[in-house]
């Protein structure tokens, strides 16, 4: 995407997170059940600009580093999807089986698409 429009600045985000999941997993700022979104992006002042968004609809961004990156949570990697799935809800998960994906929880799987 970001070959095909030169001059923008391109992050990816939402790209993970089944859209049934955006409007029940939302928590306010500091909310300790608040779940976290990758994002990917080559320019930091976008990806602190996406960072503002989501906190604005009750996400925390996780860095997942740079668009060349991002392919740790494209479909069939265990970033894609699986952090908020409630285990046992099949795909596609029904509206409101969602469930919190932490930092910790989006790194690791971020970490097994390496493997």
């Amino acid at each position: 995407m970001q070959r095909l429009l030169p001059g923008s600045r391109v992050v990816k985000a939402f790209n993970n997170i089944q859209f049934s999941h955006l409007g029940s997993l939302q928590r306010p700022h500091a909310d300790p059940g608040r779940s976290v979104l990758a994002i990917a992006g080559d320019d930091a002042e976008a990806k602190a600009a996406v960072t503002a968004f989501l906190d604005s609809i009750g996400y925390d961004a996780y860095d997942a580093g740079t668009l060349d990156d991002s392919w740790r949570f494209q479909p069939d990697t265990p970033a894609y999807g699986a952090p908020y799935v409630s285990p046992g809800a099949g795909w596609p998960p029904p509206p409101g089986s969602g469930r919190q994906a932490t930092a910790d929880h989006m790194r690791d799987r971020l970490a097994e698409a390496g493997r």
